[in-house]
């Protein structure tokens, strides 16, 4: 007579590879979306808001400047993550990187006088377009 004592390792393998495969996907790409009073992007457990009144500048960079990882992952063309600035290591100040493609250019927006983020899509036309439309809304000074 045969006793089943595997069931516990096999449905504890089968869940393993859901989470596994749940956290892939909330990772896989960024979630962003737009509304009237502000811009939210999400890839996983990151996430950050900004409204447009908050927004200092909005600009386009081919490149991410070097900095240390806080904490993120890397994985083929996707950087994502938080991370500190090499020159700013005596502050604690946080630049958040939500990169599909590191290859292509970024959005580097600026809010709250100091927080930088830097973004892109998968599709640099995608790209364009939030950069297009992130411009738009920067608030203009009196004079």
């Amino acid at each position: 007579m045969e006793k089943n004592r595997g069931w516990f390792w096999n449905v504890l393998a089968i869940i393993t590879v859901i989470i596994c495969l749940f956290t892939f996907v909330l990772h896989f790409k960024n979630w962003t979306s737009t509304d009237s009073e502000g811009f939210r992007v999400v890839s996983g457990f990151y996430y950050q808001k900004i409204k447009y009144s908050e927004l200092d500048s909005v600009i386009m960079e081919e490149r991410i400047p070097p900095m240390e990882r806080l904490n993120g992952f890397s994985a083929l063309e996707k950087e994502k993550g938080v991370f500190r600035e090499f020159k700013d290591s005596l502050t604690d100040k946080k630049v958040y990187v939500f990169a599909d493609n590191i290859e292509h250019s970024k959005i580097k927006l600026v809010h709250h006088d100091s927080i930088k983020l830097f973004v892109n899509l998968k599709d640099s036309l995608e790209t364009d377009q939030l950069f297009q439309l992130l411009s738009s809304k920067i608030p203009v000074e009196p004079n």
